[in-house]
C-alpha cells in the first residue's frame, strides 16, 4: 500500500502518539513520541514499562493520533494497527538516526537536558508497521473514515 499524500503529511506534522498494547498483565495505552520512517512508526521505550513489557508477549498493536479539540465537527485523526517489533543492532541505530532528525535538540549535547541523555542510554528502539490506517476528519462529513490496508 501507498499510503496517501494527506495521511503521511498528517503523521508528519504530529509528534505523539497513544499505543496501545495487550500482554499478561491486562491491557496498557502510554502516549510516545514518534517519527516516520515511510509508513512505519519508530518510537523507544524503556524496557520495563507496561507497553515494552506487553510487546515482548504480544507484538500487536493500535495507535491513534490526534488533534485535541472540543468541537465533534473538528476532530481530524488517524486510527493504526499493527505489529511492533524491538529493533537492535544496525536497525536500533538507524531508528535513532530518524528519530534525530525528527527531535534534533533531544539528542543536541548543547540543549539535551540530563535526565533525558540518562534515559536515552537505557531504552529500546521500536517499530511499529501498521497493517490498516483510518483518517478521520469529522470537518469532511461525520462517522466516514478513510481506511487503507497495507
Amino acid at each position: 500500500m501507498d499510503a496517501p499524500a494527506r495521511l503521511r503529511d498528517y503523521l508528519r506534522r504530529h509528534a505523539v502518539m497513544t499505543l496501545a498494547t495487550t500482554g499478561p498483565e491486562g491491557a496498557a495505552a502510554a502516549a510516545v513520541f514518534y517519527a516516520c520512517d515511510g509508513e512505519d512508526l519508530l518510537f523507544l521505550s524503556a524496557p520495563g514499562t507496561w507497553q515494552a513489557r506487553n510487546l515482548v508477549a504480544d507484538p500487536r498493536v493500535a495507535a491513534t493520533v490526534q488533534d485535541d479539540v472540543e468541537d465533534w465537527a473538528q476532530i481530524q485523526g488517524v486510527q493504526l494497527r499493527g505489529r511492533a517489533s524491538v529493533l537492535e543492532g544496525e536497525a536500533a541505530l538507524a531508528a535513532r538516526r530518524v528519530y534525530a532528525a525528527r527531535f534534533p535538540t533531544i539528542f543536541d549535547p548543547a540543549t539535551q537536558p540530563a535526565p533525558i541523555a540518562a534515559a536515552l542510554a537505557r531504552i529500546h528502539w521500536y517499530r511499529m508497521v501498521p497493517s490498516t490506517w483510518r483518517l478521520i476528519d469529522n470537518s469532511r462529513g461525520f462517522g466516514r473514515p478513510e481506511e487503507w490496508t497495507r
